[in-house]
């Protein structure tokens, strides 16, 4: 396993051999792509040259003090340039939600270097048609942006997973170090800021144009998801002309984790067949 700053300031963690796959994490407090698929990753560096990049404003990757772009924009952007400085002509991406959103805007924006589109849970491709809006975990993240305390974090990683014992005491305080440091703070607000900005806001609604993904594109969803619910999943389905969708049950927002080998096992058919 190997780990490089690109020139860019994006950082990423690499291991394994073969066709590339990027993987992009989502956007809660602390969130990073060792914390996202840290446990993932051997598992898929069996059959691939993986790659998990943390996105801008995260991680140990550079954190912006403003975006010029709408945060899907600016962080597709800045993955492709990572693949140029790497040799990388085209990957495989799996994005988990906020990461989600990047890697559609990747398949939009750059459609020559995407292969194979993995969706789990997407912010932005997901439209809710029955749930509320926003939905519990949305309004969580909301209040923990508010006042980061620990007891807020707990709170919205709670709302995460569908079995709350996988929120332990040491995923708590690694998140909240994370989530609490000055840097990340100002990051992740630059990165809010771009969906609340009228003129880069609808550039973040991506189900408007997910009819241009003309990828192979396998959607996932864990289908207790309090963050992004299924119902989230059809119009997106309905849209992406190459979609199909598996759903986990007893699964929320994490099925990366809630259901290891189940997602490793889809995801890894998927990026094969």
């Amino acid at each position: 396993m190997t780990e490089g700053t690109a020139k860019n300031g994006l950082f990423y963690t690499e291991e394994g051999d073969g066709n590339p796959l990027i993987m992009l994490h989502g956007g809660g407090p602390g969130a990073s792509g060792v914390s996202n698929f840290g446990a993932n990753l051997p598992v898929f560096a069996e059959r691939f040259r993986t790659l998990l990049v943390d996105q801008p404003g995260y991680g140990r990757s550079v954190k912006p003090e403003r975006f010029e772009k709408q945060f899907f924009t600016a962080a597709a952007a800045a993955v492709v340039e990572l693949m140029d400085e790497l040799g990388i002509d085209k990957a495989h991406v799996l994005g988990n939600s906020l990461g989600g959103g990047t890697a559609a805007r990747m398949a939009i924006n750059h459609p020559d270097r995407v292969d194979r589109l993995v969706l789990m849970g997407p912010g932005g491709v997901s439209l809710n048609v029955l749930a509320a809006d926003p939905t519990e975990g949305i309004r969580r993240l909301f209040e923990f942006s508010a006042g980061p305390t620990r007891e807020s974090l707990v709170a919205f990683l709670t709302a995460l997973a569908h079995d709350p014992a996988l929120v332990t005491e040491d995923l708590i305080a690694k998140r909240l170090a994370s989530a609490t440091d000055p840097e990340t703070v100002r990051g992740n607000a630059a990165m809010a800021a771009t969906f609340a900005n009228p003129a880069m806001a609808e550039e973040g609604m991506l189900w408007r144009e997910a009819y241009k993904i003309r990828h192979e594109t396998l959607l996932t969803w864990g289908r207790e998801d309090r963050v992004n619910p299924l119902d989230g999943a059809l119009v997106a389905l309905k849209t992406i002309p190459n979609a199909r969708l598996h759903v986990f049950p007893h699964c929320g927002h994490w099925a990366q984790t809630e259901r290891f080998d189940e997602f490793n096992r889809v995801a890894l058919n998927f990026l094969e067949s």
